[in-house]
């Protein structure tokens, strides 16, 4: 099973189109950065964009954030490209005779139920500037060494 990479790609746009914003966009030139084909990052700006994230023009490549980096929290772009679906699931299918399979549901939904409230938690106190900020940092550190 292929684990999918829609939010963390999400981000990736969001933080490049705000550190780029000084320069023209293209689908292209941020799938280069994502590693990925235009195709997906348009499609990515489409789900962006309708979560009222990102303005883009059609033909235009000036992708632009909707909102300033510090009201974009990371808990937002989650339910843009996540939706309601499950941080963690739970096999249904385990079979109730055996004392691990009969209980295992029951006890690994309150771990997991505790675990998703602290990520969304996390995921909302996050601001995109917080990422930006700390990739900025990151970088500066990397071009101090060379």
């Amino acid at each position: 099973m292929r684990i999918s990479t829609r939010f963390s790609d999400s981000i990736h746009i969001l933080a490049f189109i705000e550190v780029y914003k000084d320069i023209k966009l293209s689908s292209d030139v941020i799938a280069n950065s994502v590693n990925t084909s235009a195709v997906v990052i348009r499609r990515l700006m489409g789900v962006l964009r309708a979560a009222g994230l990102i303005d883009t023009k059609q033909g235009s490549a000036e992708p632009k954030l909707a909102k300033d980096p510090s009201e974009i929290t990371l808990l937002d772009i989650y339910f843009a490209t996540e939706g309601n679906k499950p941080i963690f699931e739970l096999d249904k299918n385990t079979n109730p005779d055996c004392i691990v399979g009969g209980n295992i549901q029951e006890v690994l939904g309150t771990y997991y139920e505790d675990a998703k409230i602290a990520a969304k938690r996390k995921l909302n106190e996050t601001t995109l500037e917080d990422l930006i900020e700390t990739i900025l940092v990151k970088q500066k550190y990397k071009n101090s060494k060379n």
